[in-house]
């Protein structure tokens, strides 16, 4: 029960101080835009790398988003163009009468080391190990480098596996030092996504699961050390960057924004809703104004929802600036079935089925709702609603923009429930229902999930659970029954 009750504790405190749960609050921060970035050049442990001045200035926008957060400690990469970002949060984060944090450095936050392509620009990189560099785009944990050796002999180096040991090295050593404290880390891309995959036991194959932005912004809740319950609650936000959503990746295929519903009075109250079609409240319809407003300049091709009341109205609200779009409905888009739990609180739970509210916080796999559904059923007909969606989702982007040579993704909203949600991001990572409560879904909350080389390829978790439209980078969104 710790696990569920700890990310509903953190959800809503303003503090992880508050409240007497041990738990610790991770800020992930990749470092500004740097000349290699620009550049299109392969960094890894090269450190020739600097910040531009849009860089500087991004850094600058991330200590002003955290300022007034109660971090304890900053732990940087010492590469130039991480601990120039860290130095500049740091000194930003000191003013206006707060204390800036103590900042060290790690050399387990530095980049992955990608020795035979350090410094050689992307082209370049494709043209000279063409075989490499696919291994790169579609299996990156099998990539293997032959590196040369003092004595003339041949080091086989897994550069990915080896990032990953020195991400789990990096907890173990500094999660027991902050129980209970808010923690900022800035880093790298790649080193980034590793520590995201460790902390929720997500082997090397998925290195290319999470997109980390030059500057965007990801949290982690942790209940105890490495191996303990974590949540994910934001992965990637950009917003603090004047960037509502980030930046699709290029060639530019899909992109597929995933809504969770507005809140409902039941949500406030924490009683179970399911399948009890119960409509938004007024914060409800708030949240999804504000979501509206949110995505208000990004083109929408295409809505589907849940045939439910609370995702609905929450989609008609975000599509009335988006007249032209039709909104689709899609059954098995539902909210989980909870049965005889449903229009119940837990208490109530509790008293008339003994145990199996604890065993769904812990193990929700396992639970097989009274008269309702379990958590395989709902995976099979988000996973079915998925692919359907897919299969009638363009493989190329939409017509061109002035700003680009790739044209625009093909942008399709979809507006479903907290499970749903759930569920379908556990998929796409490629974990299991398992891993269920690791994914933090707010009332209201945007998900970006992009395609770049067509439905047929891989998925990229672009940016996860952006609440910033409700009211700054801590997701402030109530906790709430299903």
């Amino acid at each position: 029960m710790r696990y569920f009750a700890l990310f509903c504790s953190l959800c809503t405190a303003s503090s992880s101080k508050e409240g007497n749960i041990l738990a610790t609050r991770v800020i992930l921060v990749r470092h500004g835009e740097s000349t290699y970035n620009v550049e299109r050049r392969v960094q890894g442990l090269c450190d020739a790398s600097t910040l531009t001045e849009a860089g500087r200035a991004g850094a600058d926008q991330v200590g002003t988003s955290l300022q007034g957060l109660p971090i304890t400690a900053i732990y940087s990469s010492p590469l130039k163009r991480a601990k120039e970002t860290a130095e500049i949060i740091s000194s930003v984060l000191g003013q206006n009468g707060f204390s800036a944090p103590s900042l060290q450095f790690s050399n387990d936050l530095r980049e992955i080391s990608l020795p035979l392509w350090e410094g050689l620009s992307f082209q370049e990189v494709e043209d000279q190990y063409p075989h490499e560099y696919q291994m790169w785009r579609e299996s990156p944990s099998d990539l293997k480098m032959n590196v040369p050796t003092e004595d003339g002999g041949v080091d086989e180096f897994y550069p990915v596996v080896a990032l990953y040991e020195q991400a789990q090295r990096f907890w173990k050593d500094t999660l027991p030092h902050h129980a209970d404290d808010t923690i900022l880390l800035v880093a790298h891309s790649g080193i980034n996504r590793c520590l995201i995959g460790a902390a929720i036991g997500l082997d090397p194959s998925g290195y290319q699961v999470f997109h980390q932005s030059n500057c965007g912004i990801s949290i982690l809740n942790f209940s105890g050390g490495l191996g303990d319950p974590v949540q994910l609650e934001s992965i990637n936000l950009t917003a603090h960057l004047g960037q509502p959503l980030p930046k699709p990746r290029a060639p530019q295929g899909a992109r597929f924004l995933l809504v969770r519903h507005g809140e409902t009075q039941w949500n406030r109250e924490k009683r179970f809703q399911g399948q009890i079609d119960v409509p938004l409240n007024e914060q409800g319809q708030f949240q999804s104004g504000q979501a509206a407003k949110f995505l208000e300049s990004v083109p929408i091709d295409r809505a589907v929802s849940s045939p439910m009341l609370r995702p609905k109205e929450t989609a008609e609200i975000i599509l009335q600036n988006h007249p032209g779009v039709t909104l689709e409905l899609d059954d098995n888009l539902k909210e989980i079935s909870h049965g005889l739990w449903e229009g119940k609180l837990e208490e109530e739970i509790e008293q008339g089925f003994p145990g199996e509210l604890a065993q769904w916080k812990t193990a929700p796999e396992t639970v097989q709702m009274p008269e309702g559904e379990n958590l395989q059923q709902v995976w099979d007909r988000t996973v079915t609603a998925w692919n359907t969606i897919l299969a009638a989702t363009p493989d190329t982007g939409a017509p061109d923009t002035p700003d680009s040579t790739h044209g625009r993704p093909f942008t399709t909203l979809v507006v479903a429930h907290d499970a749903v949600n759930k569920a379908l991001l556990c998929y796409l990572a490629g974990q299991t229902p398992h891993h269920f409560w690791a994914y933090k879904q707010g009332n209201g909350s945007v998900t970006v999930i992009d395609y770049p080389y067509g439905t047929s390829g891989k998925p990229l978790i672009h940016a996860l659970n952006i609440t910033s439209h409700l009211g700054g980078v801590l997701d402030k969104t109530a906790a709430g029954a299903l």
